[in-house]
């Protein structure tokens, strides 16, 4: 089985581990192919190893899978690169939380004999396409976790009118909006006060950030609305986010934020859960009066 490797920006100190996850990896039966800038560090950090490389989004080098090594900014490039092939991507944790990228370090082994046996689950999540600004994402148009209109530093609030299915949603002065999907709502929307919302829930979120009325609340649409939204920010630049991903605009600009037609394909160990996946990495639900809510998680 052929599997594509991504890690963005490691650190030097990554390196030994990195290189011992790739030998692991042939060593388990597994052909190893490095996307091509993983491939330059590492022959940059004299690594003891070189495998084939690839480059663009299109297939991966030929994979039947992408791994993630890194946290979940890491994941969600590669779903970026992988989505477009249809390929599922399962994440190996090097960084802090690992919401997404959840395979730990522990249970690399257990994972690597799940790829080979091909006993892995796949998952379908919902994806978000942003049209209005293609000149400036140059094709770079998808968003796993959610799209986000966002003032600068120091800038005044900006004035973002929404249309759901062009009726009239409301008009946000605010210093910013996300619309996110059921899978980005336990990221920046979750942190303005956003639901969480069930990854197979067929929704998005729109969650304006620190809004100027407190009467302006979150709002959970269908996931088939298009949501069409005017930004000005009078003279001021602001930004336009796609997860990780910024682009600076100014003036006013209308974009439109739709249902992406491919979804991305997330692949787990056998028995993941979502909730048990809510308490360990976010402590939902834990009162520290009681201890952990609900039975322990089996590890």
């Amino acid at each position: 089985m052929r599997i594509g490797i991504y890690a963005r920006r490691p650190d030097t100190e990554d390196l030994a581990r990195i290189t011992t996850l790739l030998r692991r990896m042939t060593t388990a039966g597994l052909e190893v192919c490095v996307e091509e800038k993983l491939a330059a560090w590492l022959r940059k950090h004299n690594a003891p190893e070189t495998f084939p490389a690839f480059s663009g989004r299109e297939n991966a080098g030929g994979s039947r899978i992408v791994i993630s090594l890194g946290g979940d900014g890491t994941f969600l490039r590669a779903v970026d690169l992988a989505s477009r092939a249809g390929i599922p991507v399962l994440g190996i944790n090097l960084g802090r939380l690992g919401f997404l990228a959840d395979v730990r370090t522990e249970e690399v082994d257990a994972a690597l004999d799940m790829l080979r046996t091909g006993k892995y689950e796949t998952e379908e999540r919902t994806m978000l396409r942003l049209e209005g600004c293609a000149y400036e994402l140059d094709g770079d148009d998808l968003a796993l976790n959610d799209v986000s209109v966002h003032k600068r530093d120091r800038s005044t609030m900006v004035e973002v009118t929404t249309y759901v299915n062009d009726r009239f949603l409301n008009t946000y002065w605010a210093d910013g909006l996300i619309i996110a999907t059921p899978t980005g709502s336990t990221a920046y929307s979750l942190s303005c006060g956003g639901p969480i919302l069930e990854p197979g829930c067929r929704t998005f979120a729109i969650t304006p950030i620190a809004p100027h009325n407190l009467n302006v609340r979150p709002i959970v649409v269908r996931d088939d609305a298009v949501m069409r939204i005017v930004v000005d920010a009078r003279r001021d630049k602001y930004l336009v986010n796609l997860d990780a991903r910024s682009i600076t605009l100014e003036g006013q600009r209308e974009l439109v934020v739709r249902k992406a037609d491919q979804p991305a394909l997330i692949a787990h160990l056998p028995g993941h859960d979502f909730f048990t996946t809510l308490r360990r990495k976010l402590s939902w639900g834990l009162d520290l009066r009681n201890g952990p809510a609900g039975p322990a998680p089996a590890d």
